[in-house]
């Protein structure tokens, strides 16, 4: 028996061993391929294919791969701006590109300056005589706006387009919050900081009404001017306003209808429109499956034509999505690990710094953190600029003041000078069912907050003054800024929203450009010439592994962007709705201080429908399950 029991320890230990050496194996390998490049020789002669299925971004979100396995469905889909536009900049130049797809069949969504920024790229590859070619089967504001600088726009018979422009209701809890014995408590300066209506009113108020009319006015006028200048033939005015005569003519056939109003120019299939890019990009030698072409993805085309890095250094820090205190991001401003990202950069020779702002604010705090981290970088007498994307508003107009010179689009949203807070007690609730709240204070504020008792009147008063205090703080930081008075800025300030335009004749922003503008401008006020620098993308070490790790959990094979007909795009919008409620929820129940937020310039909720993680990692994290 002893002898027996030897060997049998001895089977276990090898089997223990043989284990551990597996998984020793098996996440040494899976570093390696999280930490290796795409594969560059998938670069071909053909199409550069650009599957849009999803939103454009100006810096995307980390991957969770613990929350995307516990949920088995892949989030919705981030293109980069920069990545996009440096894609199409180096098509336009290589030989090996003979066409553009944009396969906009899961499309949703993208800020009209990114949107200027793409389409002006691709203008520059139909300016080097390569045509673009666009497919959906659903058109969009978005991807009208993109498809009109196609060469041709083909639409799948069984869909359509619809032009809805910006604006549209939202909800308002102030009766709902009555009714539960809710008490949102608002402490606010500024006549239209609409961010804290929702919660204490039922509509709208006239201010708001105001300010919104005058900033989607001005939007929706940017972007029929865009469309009709890159698309003349569009019947644009008349299809926007009266889309049922159109549908009507058409014996309601939606893909006819746009057609007819200038919208696509061909109706077709995914083969169709296939073999229409085999006439310019070649067949595909690997493939014979009907409607099959040569192309390029867009990961291995940036893998094979990287950004240059020769010359000096401009860094370029970005800001994007809610400010937020602590680490959070990407795609979420972290105050705290945006900090730590300037200050790291501290140590390099950086010769200016732009700092590229697409944020509709949020926590004063954070603001403030980012800001001064900016001003460190001044402090070493280097050029300082702050280029402003879709929107840079609140505390992302914050920010912006830490720089010596500011650049927006005619349709970036900014401004929104304005501070709030909302803090939400349950007193009457508490007395309705009965529940008593009793103590012994030694001071006014003895135990507050007590959101079960309320708030006794001195801890509004210290609330509200603390408000008015960041209000000052904030108009004097944009006085100093803009060379303005405080008295100027207040009277533009109050929450007020305005657009690129206006905002410049009104002196928040200094000149009309986009982030290549900010940088050139750096580079002139480096004294540093053509060619000798370049942006050097401040923590952006992990943009490789995360693309890896994509592609292990959604898997690497082509396949066209998802999309539905245009009754499902429609009911999408469902989805976004209750986002947009728990968005909301989440803004009065959360851990929050005081908030330089602007919930004009927030974007709209999106949402698709949920696609099954199919990666190789996926599938086999399922079996082993």
């Amino acid at each position: 028996m002893s002898f027996a029991r030897k060997v049998w320890h001895l089977i276990v230990a090898v089997k223990d061993g043989l284990s551990l050496l597996f998984l020793l194996l098996f996440f040494a390998a899976l570093y390696a391929l999280l930490t290796a490049r795409p594969n560059a020789s998938a670069v071909r002669d053909g199409a550069l294919l650009l599957s849009l299925d999803g939103v454009v971004v100006e810096e995307k979100t980390a991957v969770d791969p613990i929350a995307m396995l516990l949920s088995g469905e892949e989030p919705t889909g981030e293109y980069d701006v920069q990545e996009l536009v440096h894609a199409l900049e180096e098509a336009a130049t290589d030989d090996r590109i003979k066409t553009v797809v944009l396969d906009m069949g899961g499309f949703f969504a993208a800020g009209q300056v990114h949107l200027e920024d793409i389409g002006a790229a691709l203008d520059r590859v139909r300016a080097a005589r390569k045509p673009v070619l666009s497919y959906a089967t659903v058109y969009n504001d978005d991807a009208i706006m993109l498809a009109s600088h196609a060469s041709e726009v083909w639409l799948n018979p069984m869909g359509g387009a619809v032009v809805l422009g910006p604006g549209g209701n939202r909800l308002y809890y102030g009766d709902l919050l009555k009714k539960l014995d809710v008490n949102a408590r608002v402490y606010k300066v500024g006549t239209y900081k609409s961010a804290v209506e929702p919660y204490i009113l039922d509509g709208m108020s006239e201010p708001a009404r105001e300010n919104y009319t005058q900033i989607y006015g001005a939007l929706w006028a940017e972007w029929q001017a865009h469309v009709k200048k890159a698309r003349p033939q569009v019947n644009l005015a008349a299809f926007a306003q009266d889309p049922v005569s159109f549908f009507t003519r058409a014996g309601g056939d939606a893909a006819t209808a746009a057609k007819n109003a200038g919208l696509v120019d061909k109706l077709g299939d995914r083969v169709q429109f296939g073999k229409r890019v085999a006439e310019v990009a070649g067949d595909d030698p690997w493939d014979d499956k009907p409607g099959a072409f040569a192309f390029t993805e867009l990961e291995p085309w940036l893998d094979d034509r990287p950004m240059a890095e020769d010359g000096d250094a401009i860094g370029v820090v970005t800001i994007a999505g809610e400010i937020v205190d602590g680490n959070a991001g990407p795609g979420v401003a972290g105050g705290s690990r945006i900090a730590e990202l300037l200050d790291e950069a501290l140590e390099d020779d950086l010769k200016g710094l732009v700092v590229r702002v697409d944020s509709p604010g949020g926590s004063a705090l954070a603001s403030e953190e980012i800001r001064q981290a900016i001003l460190r970088h001044k402090d070493r007498k280097i050029p300082v600029a702050v280029s402003m994307a879709n929107v840079a508003a609140s505390g992302g107009y914050w920010v912006a003041t830490s720089a010596d010179r500011i650049f927006a689009e005619p349709d970036t949203v900014t401004g929104s000078i304005g501070i709030f807070a909302v803090i939400p007690t349950f007193e009457n609730l508490a007395e309705k069912w009965g529940v008593g709240v009793d103590g012994v204070k030694t001071t006014p504020l003895s135990g507050q907050p007590d959101l079960i008792g309320g708030l006794p009147p001195e801890a509004d008063a210290l609330m509200q003054a603390y408000i008015e205090d960041g209000y000052d703080d904030f108009i004097e930081r944009v006085a100093n800024a803009r060379k303005l008075s405080k008295s100027k800025v207040d009277e533009i300030g109050q929450g007020r929203v305005w657009d690129g335009g206006t905002a410049r004749q009104i002196g928040l922003v200094d000149q009309y450009g986009g982030l290549d503008e900010a940088l050139a401008w750096v580079a002139g006020q480096a004294k540093l010439g053509e060619g000798e620098w370049y942006a050097e993308y401040l923590g952006e070490d992990a943009r490789t592994s995360d693309t890896l790790l994509r592609n292990l959990l959604f898997g690497e094979k082509a396949r066209p962007a998802s999309g539905t007909d245009l009754v499902g795009a429609f009911a999408i919008r469902r989805n976004a709705a209750v986002a947009q409620m728990a968005a909301d929820l989440e803004r009065l129940a959360g851990v929050k201080g005081m908030q330089a937020y602007c919930l004009e310039c927030a974007p709209v909720v999106r949402s698709q429908p949920a696609r099954a993680l199919d990666g190789w990692l996926a599938k086999l994290i399922a079996l082993i399950s």
